[in-house]
């Protein structure tokens, strides 16, 4: 912009790209070179002042010509994956044949009881208080002990609370005498952001690839209803523990939150590389999708389903006159906002007490932080509370204290 053309000159400074990549002057700058450019035109000594006409239509400009440029760095930050956003992310996404997941269902381990050998169908419904219907997304056989226990996800999506013990039978099931959750459930979210968006690009790149896991992962993660997904393999010709998980000799491990079994075994068998076994606690039997074979084999794919696992939180405030009647619900809404606001895996993950300091802090003058402790039984000493590779966290308000010193 700065410098001739076949139109003039202007004194309002140009743009211009760098190593850092585009730079746009400061509107302050772009004030003076229109308040100069008004100046020249009228033959010298202009009053410049703002208040006055002419100072009033070069803010006036600088405004048009600063709104020109921000958008012009909003559609270049909009072609770079680290950046980008709505509709110009979902363009970068549609490269890689991959859209925008939806909002999510809330996820809950159930403990089915009844007459041992009873099958709970796939897609059985179960409520709970609020009036939210739960299918089971698989298949749940009860076994000797009259119990039997499998993951349940809400029918409608979004997040909502699943607190434990507030799951009752709907669907009658010949043999099913009762349901429970001893836990919360994982509850689900809304549309996929900008983080988890990219973080997914990311995986379904590797998923491209067969045989690594990564592959693995990033097909599992496309499956509809899936909210989370780890996998991990046993190469040596011995027993492996890892993450509080012991796994067969060369064998796949995946751990999975959410969606229903036969996608989830499909996803595996399309990326997992042949003649590896499995370690798992969920087997479906499938049908080679690959085998152009007139009768095409079957194989029984083995992953394991995400334990619902409940954090405790213990919030330790100084007492004071100022703290509201309000303050432990307060300090759990916090906290809940936090927790839910989390991004990235969550099987197997690590959680840290000092990750809701900033959020307890901010709720006003009257918080005199003490001490916040964490973990996955009641009254938590500890600052980190660390899952295993088939634990995924959950948080209610329940769990959540406040104590007051």
């Amino acid at each position: 912009m700065s410098g001739s053309n076949s139109y003039g000159t202007t004194s309002v400074p140009a743009p211009s790209f760098t190593d850092a990549g585009f730079v746009a002057p400061s509107e302050s700058d772009i004030l003076t070179g229109a308040l100069a450019d008004m100046n020249a035109a009228l033959g010298g000594n202009m009053n410049t002042g703002l208040s006055t006409p002419q100072g009033q239509l070069a803010m006036t400009l600088t405004a048009i010509i600063g709104d020109q440029l921000d958008q012009e760095l909003a559609l270049l930050n909009g072609v770079d994956p680290a950046r980008a956003f709505g509709r110009m992310q979902d363009a970068i996404g549609y490269l890689y044949f991959m859209t925008r997941k939806g909002a999510t269902s809330t996820v809950v381990t159930v403990v089915c009881s009844g007459a041992a050998g009873t099958v709970v169908p796939e897609g059985t419904l179960i409520q709970d208080g609020s009036g939210y219907y739960y299918a089971a997304d698989g298949t749940i056989s009860i076994n000797a002990t009259g119990t039997g226990a499998g993951s349940f996800s809400c029918t409608t999506l979004g997040a909502i609370a699943c607190p434990a013990n507030s799951l009752s039978l709907y669907q009658s099931v010949t043999g099913l005498t009762s349901v429970s959750n001893p836990t919360a459930g994982v509850v689900g979210q809304a549309e996929e952001g900008r983080v988890a968006f990219e973080q997914r690009r990311a995986a379904t790149v590797e998923a491209n690839a067969v045989g690594v896991n990564n592959a693995i992962k990033g097909a599992v993660m496309a499956v509809p209803g899936v909210t989370d997904c780890y996998v991990v393999d046993n190469s040596t010709a011995q027993d492996q523990l890892q993450g509080g998980v012991t796994l067969a000799p060369h064998s796949l491990y995946v751990c999975v939150n959410g969606g229903a079994d036969d996608a989830i075994a499909q996803a595996i068998i399309s990326k997992k590389p042949p003649g590896c076994g499995y370690t798992g606690t969920t087997s479906v039997t499938i049908t080679d999708p690959n085998s152009d074979a007139l009768l095409s084999p079957k194989y029984t794919v083995a992953f394991t389903r995400a334990v619902d696992t409940a954090l405790y939180l213990s919030v330790t405030l100084s007492q004071n006159s100022q703290m509201p009647s309000t303050a432990e619900t307060e300090v759990q809404s916090a906290i809940l906002s936090v927790f839910s606001g989390m991004v990235g895996s969550q099987i197997g993950t690590t959680v840290y007490a000092s990750q809701f300091y900033a959020a307890v802090a901010a709720l006003g003058n009257w918080v005199q932080l003490v001490e916040i402790t964490i973990g996955t039984s009641e009254a938590p000493t500890g600052f980190v509370a660390t899952l295993d590779i088939n634990q995924i966290p959950t948080l209610d308000a329940s769990s959540i204290s406040l104590i007051k010193v």
